[in-house]
C-alpha cells in the first residue's frame, strides 16, 4: 500500500507542478457551468435538483479523463523512464493502481469543485439530497472506468494525442451504443441490451437517485478488466519470444480471457436480480411503500399484472419499459406468490393480440419515428393489464407518462407515478371484486337496458359497434337469467316513436350523421332501475368487452358495498357535460377535468340538495364555488354535516365570470354561498382576495402604446392573485400537504379562525399564504403596470401572511338550531322539485302527484325527521378560499403554457377527499415523487447573481488548490546527497 501511495503522490506532484491539469479541470468547469446554466436553462426549469449536471457528466467526463490519463504511460515511453519503473522492485499491479488512484483523486476534485451548485439550489428551494450524493457517486464509478480505460490505451503508445484520440472513441462508443439515437433504431430486446453496455445508460438510474448493485458490478467489472488489461500491456514490454517464457505468456492470456468470462457471467447473472438496489430519495420514490405492501399482502386470489409492450416502439418510451419491469417484479416479490407477473409482445402472437384488443380493450398506439433517411409510422403497445377475479383494469400510454419540454425543442419522457398508477388500479379491482350475480344480488329490482339504435342513418364506421352492443346487452340478460331486461327500440319512421316522444321519455337528442349533414341517427343505451335512469356513454371504437365493462360498471354504481361514492354539488353556471361523440366547447365555467380523475378511485354523484337532504350513499359531500344556493339546500349540507358526514367546500367570495364573448377574465362575488354557515362554524370566508409577491406567473394581455395605436399582447408575467404556497405555507404534519411540493391557489380568499368556537376541534391550517402578501377588495383583475409597475396592482404597507384552506374535525352545533325550519317556510320548493324532476320522464304523470297534505300533516311528518342540532365528533370539514384551481380554464392555460403546476392542485384535492373518507391508503403515495420541488421565486437580477457567483467561486476554488499545489511542491526539500565521510 505504502509504494501504491508514494507513486500517487508523484503523479499528484507532477499534475500541480504544470498548469496542464489547471487547465483541463477549468474547461470541464466551465463546461459543466454553462451546460447547467444556458444548454439546460436552469432557472426556467424551475425544478430545485441538479439533474441537469450530472445529465451532461457522461459526456463532459470522457474529454475531461482523456485530456488527464494521456501522458500517464505515454510520457513515460517518450521520456525513457517506463523501463527504470518496470526495473524497480514495485509490483506492475502498484504501478498501475497508483497512477489509477491519482487521477481518480484529480476526477474528485474536479467534482468537489462543483459542489457550489446544489448548495446555491439547497438556498434556492427544498432539494432532496439523496439523488445529489447518488450522483456524484454514480459519476465517481463512471470516472474509474473512463479512467482505466485511457490508462491502457496510454500504456499503448508514446504519443499523448494519439492517446487523447483513442481514449475519447472508445468512451465515447461505450457511451452511444446505449444512447437513445442508437438503441432507437432497434426493439426493445436488443436496445434494453445495448442500454445495459452503454455507460451513460447506466447512469440514468444513479442520477435518479437509485444506487443500483447491477450499475455498480458494471462500472467496476469495466475498471477491473482494464486495470488488468493495462498491467497486462506493461508486463507484456518485457517478455520475449522464446520457448522458456512460452508458459508465462500463455497463462497470462488465459488469465485475461477467464477473467473476462467471469465478470461477463456475473453481470448477466446480477442482471435477473431487481431488488438489490438502494433508494437514496428523500421520499423512497423508487420504492414499494408500505401502503401498497399491505394491499398485496391481502390478496385473497391471484392477482395477474401483464405488461403488453412492442418490440418496436417510440425511442423515447423504450427506456422506461426495463423501469416498469423492474418495479413490476418488486410487486411479485412483495406478493409472495400471489402475483403473476408477465411480459407480452401481442406482435408476435395474433391470439393473445385478439384477447386483448376484444377482451380487454387494449389496442396499439401509432407513433411517428423520424429514421435516418425517412419518417415511419409504428404502431407500438405501451400497456399495463391489472387483473383480480373477474375485474381489470389496463393503463395504457396516457396513463403512464408524462412529458415534460426542454431547451432546443427537445422533451422528457417519464414515468408519471408508476407505483400509485399500480396501487390505485390493484385497490380498484380488489375492492370492485364480486361476480355480475353478486351485484345483481345487491340491486333492490330488476335492470332495464333499453338501446335506441337506428337502422337506416346509421354510419357505417358504427354498425359494428351497433352489433357489439347488442351481443353484450344479450349475454348480460342471460348471464343474469333474465333479471338484466334488454330492450331494443327503433326511432325510425314507422316504428311509433319520433325524436320528440324519445326526447320526452328518455331525454336524448339524435345525433348528426356528419358535421354539415341535416340527417340525424340515434345510437344510445340507457340503464334504468326503478325510477332511476342513467345513460351509458359510448365511444365510436368500443368493442364488446368495452361495453360490458361500461353497464357493470353501471350496475355498480347502483349497488352499494364498493368504492367510496363522492356527493358532487356544482352551482348552475357550470359547463354544460359533453357529447357522447362530439364534444361542446365549454361555456362558462366548466370542471369536467378534476371529475375525470376523481373517477378512477371514487363513485363520483352529482346532487342538487333542492329537497334538504343529502343522499344516504354519499360518503363525502364536495360543494364546488357555492353559491345561489336555497336555504334547503343549506339545510342538507348543515345536517349531512351534523349526522358525522365529511365536507369539502370550495368557497372562496369570489369566482371566474367567463361568458362566450368575452376576451379577458373577469371575477364577479359570489351571493347566496356557505359564508353565513361557515362563519357560524368558526370559519369566516372575508370579502377579499389575497395578493402575493410570491405567485406563479400567469398569461395576462397587456396594453402596448404602438404610435399612437393601443394593441394588447399576451405577456407571461407575475400574476399576484395566483399565490404560489410553497412548504413553509404548509403544515407538513397533515397527510393532505405532507408531500405537497407547492399549491397554486387562484383567486382565493382569505378566511379568519373562530379560535373560541374551534378551541374543542381539531383545526389545522392547511395553506397560508408568505409573509409578502396583502388583501384587494376590488374586482378589477387585469394588471396596470403603466400605473403599478412592480405588480401590475396597488401594494399595501400592511403585508402579512393570511389562512388560505383549513381543515377541522369535531363536534359542530347547527347553524339551524336556533333558526325556522327552512322545510316549513319553503316546502313548496321540494313539492315543484318532485314535479320538475318527474315532467322530465313524463309530464302526464304529474297529475298522478300525491295532493299536498295540510299544515299539521305536513308539522308530523317533519317532527319525524327533527333537525340534528349538533354532531359527532367524527364530523370532518375542509374549507378552501378558492375553486377556480379545479377550474377548466385555468388548468388549459397552465397546460397551454407546458406548466404542470396544476396537477398539484388535483393531488390537493384528492388528498383532501382522502382523509375526509379517512382512506389515508394512497394519500402519501399520490405525491410521492410525481411532482419537482421548485425554486423560490426569484428576480432576473438574483438569478444572474446566483449564476456569476457560482463561475466565481468555481475558479477561484480551482486556483486556490492549484496555487496550494504549487506552494507544497516548492516548500518540499530536495534530498540530500551523502557526504563523503558516510559514503566511505
Amino acid at each position: 500500500m505504502k509504494q501504491i501511495l508514494a507513486i500517487t503522490k508523484k503523479e499528484l506532484k507532477a499534475y500541480f507542478g504544470s498548469p496542464m491539469a489547471a487547465i483541463f479541470i477549468g474547461a470541464f468547469l466551465l463546461s459543466a457551468l454553462f451546460s447547467f446554466f444556458w444548454v439546460e436553462t436552469f432557472f426556467a426549469r424551475n425544478i430545485a435538483d441538479i439533474r441537469p449536471l450530472f445529465r451532461w457528466m457522461p459526456l463532459l467526463m470522457i474529454f475531461l479523463v482523456a485530456a488527464l490519463t494521456m501522458r500517464q504511460w505515454s510520457e513515460e515511453q517518450k521520456m525513457g523512464t517506463l523501463e527504470i519503473l518496470l526495473t524497480l522492485p514495485v509490483r506492475l499491479s502498484h504501478l498501475v493502481l497508483g497512477k489509477f488512484l491519482a487521477v481518480n483523486i484529480l476526477l474528485a476534485i474536479s467534482l468537489a469543485l462543483t459542489l457550489g451548485l446544489p448548495l446555491t439550489v439547497s438556498f434556492l428551494g427544498d432539494i432532496d439530497w439523496g439523488p445529489v450524493f447518488g450522483g456524484y457517486l454514480g459519476a465517481m464509478l463512471m470516472a474509474s472506468a473512463y479512467i482505466a480505460i485511457g490508462l491502457y490505451v496510454s500504456s499503448k503508445t508514446d504519443n499523448q494525442i494519439i492517446a487523447l484520440i483513442v481514449t475519447v472513441i472508445l468512451c465515447g462508443i461505450l457511451y452511444l451504443i446505449g444512447s437513445a439515437g442508437i438503441t432507437g433504431l432497434m426493439g426493445n430486446a436488443a436496445g434494453e441490451f445495448f442500454r445495459a453496455l452503454g455507460s451513460g445508460s447506466r447512469f440514468a438510474s444513479i442520477e435518479r437517485g437509485v444506487i443500483d448493485l447491477r450499475d455498480l458490478s458494471y462500472y467496476g467489472s469495466l475498471s477491473l478488466f482494464f486495470i488488468y488489461l493495462n498491467i497486462l500491456s506493461l508486463d507484456k514490454q518485457g517478455w520475449s519470444t522464446g520457448a522458456n517464457t512460452a508458459s508465462h505468456r500463455r497463462n497470462a492470456i488465459i488469465a485475461l480471457w477467464l477473467l473476462g468470462a467471469n465478470l461477463l457471467a456475473f453481470n448477466i447473472w446480477l442482471n435477473h436480480i431487481h431488488v438489490a438496489r438502494i433508494d437514496l430519495t428523500k421520499d423512497q420514490e423508487y420504492s414499494i411503500s408500505a401502503t401498497s405492501r399491505d394491499l398485496l399482502a391481502n390478496l385473497e386470489e391471484p392477482l395477474i399484472l401483464r405488461g403488453y409492450f412492442s418490440e418496436k416502439t417510440h425511442p423515447l418510451l423504450a427506456p422506461l419499459v426495463p423501469r416498469i419491469k423492474d418495479l413490476m417484479e418488486e410487486y411479485r416479490i412483495a406478493g409472495n406468490g400471489r402475483i403473476e407477473v408477465s411480459f407480452i409482445d401481442p406482435r408476435f402472437n395474433e391470439e393473445i393480440e385478439m384477447e386483448a384488443n376484444q377482451q380487454y380493450g387494449i389496442k396499439p398506439v401509432p407513433f411517428q419515428i423520424a429514421g435516418r433517411y425517412e419518417a415511419s409510422v409504428v404502431n407500438s403497445y405501451f400497456n399495463i393489464l391489472i387483473k383480480y377475479g373477474d375485474q381489470f383494469v389496463t393503463l395504457g400510454f396516457n396513463d403512464l407518462i408524462e412529458v415534460q419540454p426542454r431547451p432546443g425543442n427537445q422533451l422528457d419522457v417519464g414515468l408519471r407515478n408508476l407505483e400509485y398508477d399500480l396501487t390505485k388500479s390493484i385497490k380498484k379491482v380488489v375492492y370492485g371484486f364480486q361476480s355480475l350475480s353478486g351485484v345483481l344480488a345487491n340491486l333492490p329490482q330488476e335492470v332495464k337496458l333499453t338501446a335506441i339504435i337506428s337502422a337506416t342513418n346509421l354510419p357505417d364506421y358504427l354498425q359494428e359497434m351497433a352489433t357489439n352492443l347488442r351481443q353484450a346487452a344479450t349475454e348480460l340478460s342471460q348471464e343474469s337469467n333474465h333479471k338484466i331486461i334488454f330492450e331494443e327500440i327503433s326511432p325510425d319512421p314507422g316504428a311509433g316513436l319520433g325524436p320528440q316522444k324519445i326526447k320526452e321519455l328518455y331525454d336524448i337528442d339524435p345525433l348528426p350523421v356528419s358535421i354539415f349533414s341535416d340527417q340525424t341517427f340515434y345510437l344510445h343505451l340507457l340503464m334504468t332501475t326503478g325510477e332511476k335512469s342513467e345513460p351509458i356513454y359510448l365511444d365510436g371504437e368500443m368493442g364488446k368487452a368495452e361495453i360490458r365493462r361500461e353497464v357493470e360498471a353501471a350496475l355498480k354504481r347502483h349497488s352499494s358495498g364498493f368504492m367510496k361514492t363522492v356527493g358532487l354539488w356544482l352551482p348552475k353556471t357550470a359547463g354544460p357535460q359533453m357529447s357522447m361523440y362530439q364534444p361542446q366547447a365549454p361555456q362558462g365555467n366548466s370542471y369536467r377535468i378534476f371529475q375525470q380523475i376523481i373517477r378512477e378511485n371514487y363513485n363520483l354523484q352529482e346532487v342538487d340538495l333542492a329537497d334538504g337532504r343529502v343522499p344516504g350513499e354519499i360518503d363525502v359531500l364536495l360543494l364546488v364555488a357555492p353559491q345561489d344556493m336555497t336555504a334547503l339546500q343549506k339545510l342538507a349540507v348543515d345536517q349531512y354535516l351534523m349526522r358525522g358526514g365529511a365536507v369539502v367546500a370550495l368557497a372562496g367570495s369570489y369566482q371566474l365570470d367567463i361568458t362566450p364573448e368575452s376576451r379577458s377574465l373577469n371575477i364577479k362575488e359570489v351571493k347566496e354561498g356557505l359564508a353565513e354557515i361557515l362563519t357560524h362554524y368558526g370559519i369566516k370566508i372575508e370579502k377579499t382576495l389575497v395578493l402575493d409577491q410570491r405567485n406563479e406567473p400567469f398569461p395576462v394581455p397587456v396594453n402596448r402604446n404602438l404610435g399612437g395605436f393601443m394593441v394588447q399582447e399576451i405577456q407571461l408575467l407575475d400574476y399576484p392573485f395566483f399565490v404560489d404556497v410553497r412548504s413553509d405555507g404548509m403544515d407538513r404534519q397533515s397527510p393532505i400537504v405532507a408531500a405537497l411540493p407547492a399549491v397554486t391557489m387562484n383567486w382565493v380568499s382569505p378566511m379568519t379562525i373562530d379560535q373560541e368556537k374551534n378551541s374543542s376541534r381539531k383545526l389545522t391550517t392547511l395553506l397560508k399564504s408568505s409573509p409578502d402578501s396583502w388583501l384587494r377588495d376590488s374586482t378589477d383583475i387585469q394588471p396596470n403596470f403603466s400605473l403599478y409597475p412592480k405588480f401590475g396592482f396597488p401594494s399595501s404597507e400592511q403585508m402579512a401572511s393570511q389562512i388560505l384552506a383549513v381543515s377541522v374535525q369535531g363536534e359542530f352545533s347547527s347553524f339551524f338550531a336556533n333558526q325556522p325550519d327552512p322545510r316549513l317556510s319553503e316546502n313548496t320548493e321540494i313539492k315543484d322539485a318532485k314535479i320538475e324532476e318527474t315532467e322530465v320522464m313524463d309530464e302526464d304523470l304529474s297529475s298522478d302527484l300525491p295532493e299536498e297534505k295540510d299544515d299539521e300533516d305536513h308539522r308530523q311528518m317533519l317532527a319525524a325527521t327533527p333537525i340534528i342540532k349538533r354532531s359527532s365528533a367524527t364530523s370532518r370539514l375542509t374549507v378552501i378560499g378558492c375553486s377556480e384551481f379545479i377550474n377548466d380554464t385555468i388548468i388549459s392555460m397552465s397546460q397551454s403554457m407546458g406548466q404542470e403546476r396544476f396537477l398539484n392542485g388535483l393531488s390537493f384535492l384528492q388528498n383532501t377527499i382522502d382523509w375526509s373518507v379517512a382512506d389515508d391508503d394512497l394519500l402519501m403515495i399520490r405525491s410521492r415523487g410525481t411532482r419537482a420541488r421548485l425554486l423560490s421565486p426569484l428576480t432576473r437580477t438574483t438569478q444572474t447573481f446566483w449564476e456569476w457567483l457560482n463561475y466565481g467561486l468555481a475558479l477561484l476554488a480551482l486556483a486556490g488548490v492549484s496555487i496550494y499545489g504549487a506552494l507544497k511542491i516548492r516548500r518540499e526539500k530536495p534530498m540530500e546527497l551523502a557526504d563523503e565521510e558516510h559514503a566511505r
